[in-house]
């Protein structure tokens, strides 16, 4: 089950996400869900479009389902998401 504890090692597509710091000023504050995921980069279904987020240069701020709300580094998760889900093995 993913909680904010675990949720580096778990399926990010679905979720909420705001990007809450980035080396970029154009990324803060920008909301969507999650739509896909790469090694690299985070794709964000926004109001105004898909929009593909380097997680190197970002801070993310997910809501997950039951509400609980976990920030974590981009470095943190930059991984492919089949890689990153093995290590919770």
């Amino acid at each position: 089950m993913r909680s904010a504890h675990n949720l580096k090692v778990h399926e990010l597509i679905g979720l909420a996400a705001r990007i809450t710091k980035s080396s970029s000023r154009q990324w803060i504050g920008l909301e969507g869900k999650v739509i896909d995921e790469t090694k690299n980069l985070l794709v964000l279904e926004t109001k105004n479009g898909e929009k593909r987020i380097p997680k190197n240069s970002c801070t993310f701020l997910f809501t997950l389902e039951n509400g609980e709300k976990a920030e974590l580094e981009g470095k943190e998760i930059a991984f492919r998401p089949e890689e990153r889900t093995k290590k919770a093995l």
